[in-house]
C-alpha cells in the first residue's frame, strides 16, 4: 500500500495510449514546464520587462537630451496683403523659402521642476522673386525655464518611479508563486477525477467478479434473490460512476492542458498524473513569515506607493490652482549676413528675460473645491491601506499556522488510506469465504474509496498551502533563503 500511494499512476481508461507506454508526469516538472512556457508566464514576464523600461523611461528625463530640430524646407509661392505706409492695403506675389535648423541640449533640474537649454540656430531666407538670400544666425544660446508655484512632477517621479520599479519585479516572483500555485490546483483537481476514474474501474471489476461468485451461490442455494438483485445493482452503480468519473477527468484535463499549454489531444495524448508525496512542511514561525512578507512582499512597496501617489495628487492640486508664473531667461549670440560664414563674424549679444503669471481673482470656491477633493482622497487611501496592512499581515500569520496543521493532515489521510485499503482488502476475503454479509462488504468499500479521495485531497491542500506560503512571504523556509528571479 506504502509503494501503491507514493508511485501509483494513475492512467484511466480514457487516455488514447496503453498505461505501460505513457510516463507519468510530476507536479514539479509541470510547474517548471508551465513557469517556461504557458501564456501566464509570458504575461508575468511581460509585465516585469514593462516596469523595466518604465524606469528606464524616468531615468531618462533625467539626463541630457541631444534633439536636431528644423523646418526644411518651407516653401510659399503665394498672393498676400501689404499694408502701405499711406494705410491702404496692397496685393504682392510673393515665393519665398524660409528655412530652420537647430540643435538643442536639454536637462531637467529636478529639485525646480524647471529646464535648462542649450542650442545653436540657423535661418535662411530666400526670395526667389528679388534673388536674394539671407542668414539669421544664433551659434550659442543658454536659456533657463522655470515654472514657480507650478507643481513638480520630476520631483515626486524622484520618490514613486523607484518604488514602482521594485514593485513589478516583487510582483514577478508573486506572479510565478501564484502559477505554481494555480498548477496546484489544476493538477490535483485531474487527480482527484483519474483517481476517481480509477477507483471506479477497480469498483465495477470487483463488482462484476462479486456477481459472478453471487450467482454460483445462488445456484447452490447459498444466497438470496435479493443479494443477487444487489450484487447487479451494485454492479450498474459502479459502471454509471465509471462513465461520469472518466468525463469529469477528461473536463479537468481541458482546463489543465489550457493554462499550462500541453499539447493539444490531436498531437499527443493526455498524460498520465503521478501521485506526488507531501508537500514540504519545514518548520515556520508566523512572526518570521510575517518579518519576511514585510521585506520582499511587492505589497509592501504598494502601501508607500499609493500613500505617495495620493499626496502627490494634492500637490498637483494646489500645484495647478492659484497663483502660477513662469520665468524665461535667455542669452546668446546672434547676427545676419547674406552668407552663413559671414553671419558668425562680428556677434551681437542677445538677452530676454520674461516673467509670465496668472493670479484667480474670482474662482467661485474652484481652487478650494479641488484641494479640498485632493485631500478627501488622500485621506481615503491611507484610511485603504492602513486596512490592507492589516489584512497583509493576518492572511500571512494564519497561513504560517496552517502549514504544520495541514502537514499532519496529509499523514493522518495517508494512514488513513492504508488502513482502508487493507480493511477492504481483509472484509473481501471474508466475505466471499461466506463469514461477512453483503453489507458490511459494501461499507468497506465505501470506506476505502472516501479514504483514497480524503488522501488526495489532503495532499491537494497541503501543496496549495506551500506555494501559497511562498507567494506571501517570497521566501524559501526548506533552504532558508529568500526568492529569486531568473
Amino acid at each position: 500500500m506504502k509503494a501503491l500511494r507514493y508511485g501509483f499512476l494513475l492512467l484511466g481508461s480514457w487516455l488514447a495510449l496503453p498505461a505501460a507506454a505513457q510516463e507519468a508526469l510530476t507536479l514539479p516538472a509541470l510547474i517548471q514546464q508551465t513557469l517556461a512556457s504557458s501564456a501566464a508566464s509570458q504575461q508575468a514576464r511581460a509585465a516585469r520587462e514593462g516596469g523595466y523600461w518604465a524606469y528606464r523611461a524616468y531615468q531618462a528625463s533625467y539626463r541630457p537630451q541631444l534633439a536636431l530640430q528644423g523646418v526644411v524646407p518651407s516653401f510659399s509661392r503665394a498672393i498676400i496683403p501689404v499694408v502701405q505706409p499711406d494705410g491702404t492695403t496692397a496685393f504682392q506675389s510673393v515665393r519665398y523659402n524660409n528655412s530652420t535648423l537647430a540643435v538643442n541640449l536639454t536637462q531637467n533640474i529636478g529639485l525646480t521642476g524647471g529646464q535648462v537649454v542649450v542650442g545653436s540656430q540657423v535661418q535662411r531666407f530666400d526670395d526667389f522673386i528679388r534673388t536674394e538670400k539671407r542668414y539669421n544666425n544664433q551659434p550659442f544660446t543658454l536659456g533657463l525655464t522655470q515654472p514657480l508655484g507650478y507643481f513638480n512632477g520630476l520631483k515626486w517621479g524622484r520618490r514613486i518611479a523607484p518604488l514602482l520599479y521594485q514593485e513589478s519585479q516583487r510582483q514577478y516572483l508573486e506572479d510565478r508563486e501564484a502559477i505554481a500555485q494555480r498548477v496546484t490546483e489544476l493538477y490535483f483537481d485531474v487527480l482527484l477525477q483519474q483517481v476517481n476514474a480509477a477507483v471506479a474501474g477497480q469498483n465495477a471489476q470487483a463488482a462484476a467478479e462479486l456477481l459472478r461468485v453471487g450467482r454460483e451461490k445462488y445456484a447452490l442455494g447459498r444466497l438470496s434473490q435479493s443479494d443477487l438483485l444487489q450484487l447487479e445493482l451494485n454492479l450498474l452503480n459502479a459502471q454509471q460512476a465509471q462513465t461520469q468519473a472518466l468525463l469529469d477527468a477528461e473536463t479537468a484535463t481541458v482546463s489543465l492542458r489550457t493554462y499550462c499549454a500541453l499539447p493539444s489531444p490531436e498531437t499527443s495524448v493526455a498524460p498520465a498524473l503521478a501521485v506526488p508525496t507531501a508537500a514540504p512542511a519545514p518548520p515556520v514561525v508566523p512572526a518570521e513569515a510575517l518579518a519576511q512578507a514585510r521585506q520582499h512582499r511587492a505589497a509592501v512597496l504598494a502601501f508607500a506607493r499609493r500613500q505617495l501617489q495620493a499626496a502627490r495628487d494634492v500637490a498637483q492640486a494646489r500645484g495647478t490652482t492659484g497663483f502660477l508664473a513662469t520665468l524665461t531667461a535667455n542669452f546668446g549670440y546672434v547676427n545676419q549676413a547674406p552668407y552663413l560664414l559671414d553671419s558668425y563674424a562680428a556677434l551681437q549679444n542677445q538677452q530676454q528675460v520674461a516673467l509670465a503669471f496668472s493670479l484667480p481673482l474670482v474662482d467661485w470656491g474652484r481652487r478650494r473645491a479641488t484641494v479640498r477633493t485632493a485631500e478627501l482622497a488622500r485621506d481615503q487611501t491611507q484610511a485603504a491601506v492602513t486596512q490592507d496592512e492589516r489584512s497583509f499581515e493576518q492572511t500571512v500569520l494564519t497561513q504560517a499556522r496552517q502549514v504544520p496543521a495541514l502537514a499532519s493532515q496529509a499523514r493522518l489521510a495517508a494512514r488513513a488510506d492504508t488502513i482502508a485499503q487493507r480493511r477492504y482488502a481483509i472484509t473481501r476475503a471474508t466475505y466471499e469465504a461466506g463469514r461477512l454479509s453483503l453489507t458490511d462488504l459494501t461499507l468497506a468499500s465505501a470506506a476505502k474509496d472516501v479514504a483514497r479521495r480524503s488522501y488526495i485531497l489532503a495532499l491537494r491542500a497541503g501543496w496549495v498551502a506551500y506555494y501559497s506560503l511562498r507567494g506571501l512571504t517570497l521566501f524559501d523556509f526548506e533552504t532558508q533563503q529568500a526568492l529569486a528571479a531568473e
